[in-house]
């Protein structure tokens, strides 16, 4: 299942493939979607799976992954319908293809490993490419206009939020300090300056460089967004998998699939229910799957992945 770039074969190891194949459990001629297409691994797995029929709508807002993916979905000829759009659109890429309703739909959310590993996207502190981080660099703000133009406090609020940065204050003032900084290097290493580590088993970039990806393709408002629209175009007995990478997303989608799953979302103080409110999802992951051991040797990012599934209720 590698792809190609540059003439070069690229092999990509979507994360907990088996685990999704297994949850959304394909067939034909069922339509899907994969509302974080990247390089088409799940969306591979779902069109082999639901053969010969299965129809697929893949949506990524990066044009570099789209084309791997239009490359290694080739083979299924014309079953894959690929948009560059976000997954805030859903619904609306839905209609654009006369699509009323689906039988399955993946969220892989978080950064790929081709985004990663091209330095010129600006993603990783480990290699050194333009401050960008932009999912679509040809359009919205890059991480060099935040880290650049921001505000003292605002950017160390930005840290924190996003990045839960307990040295936010401290690396905010240093950013501001050392201005104008243009590659993830020289970020890099001013973070390093701040904060040696510590004895923490992780970069101590790590959470700053989520911050600013965070903030500059606005993934959580986008998980808030698309959740809703998932529930609504889901045909009963379908399957909603979403597989976050760290808290923040995972505490979004936990708390959506526990509010869906019931009849009344009052205050529990309310001696009556007041709200209306009718369950539309049953969970059927109360806690979430986490990649085994073999899975993450072979790939290191999966070691923080969180999948959780959640299928459509028959509504009366």
């Amino acid at each position: 299942m590698a792809v190609q770039i540059d003439g070069e074969q690229y092999p990509h190891q979507p994360v907990l493939y088996h685990e999704i194949i297994l949850a959304l459990n394909p067939k034909s001629p069922g339509r899907y979607v994969d509302a974080t297409v990247g390089t088409g691994g799940h969306a591979w797995g779902i069109l082999k799976t639901s053969e010969p029929e299965g129809l697929l709508l893949g949506l990524d807002v990066d044009p570099q992954a789209l084309a791997l993916a239009s490359q290694r979905l080739a083979v299924f000829e014309g079953r894959a319908v690929l948009r560059q759009a976000s997954y805030a659109a859903l619904q609306i890429e839905l209609q654009k293809i006369g699509w009323e309703s689906v039988s399955g739909i993946v969220l892989d959310l978080g950064v790929s490993s081709l985004q990663l590993n091209t330095p010129e996207r600006g993603f990783s502190f480990q290699s050194d490419g333009p401050l960008d981080m932009r999912f679509d660099p040809t359009t919205g703000t890059s991480a060099a206009d935040l880290v650049n133009h921001l505000a003292e406090n605002q950017l160390a609020d930005l840290l924190w939020r996003y990045g839960e940065e307990r040295l936010s204050r401290k690396i905010a003032r240093a950013i501001c300090a050392a201005r104008p900084i243009h590659s993830t290097q020289e970020l890099a290493q001013i973070i390093l300056m701040v904060n040696r580590g510590g004895g923490s088993r992780i970069h101590p970039a790590t959470r700053t460089f989520q911050a600013l990806r965070i903030a500059v393709n606005q993934e959580l408002q986008a998980i808030e967004m698309v959740l809703p629209q998932a529930v609504a175009v889901l045909q009963p007995g379908g399957r909603l998998a979403v597989i976050a990478f760290h808290s923040l997303e995972d505490r979004i989608v936990k708390q959506f699939f526990r509010q869906e799953s019931k009849d009344c979302i009052c205050p529990t103080d309310q001696p009556a229910c007041t709200c209306g409110h009718r369950a539309s999802l049953r969970e059927i992951t109360r806690r979430p799957i986490v990649p085994n051991e073999a899975e993450i040797q072979q790939n290191s990012r999966a070691r923080s992945a969180r999948l959780r599934v959640a299928e459509k209720l028959q509504l009366a």
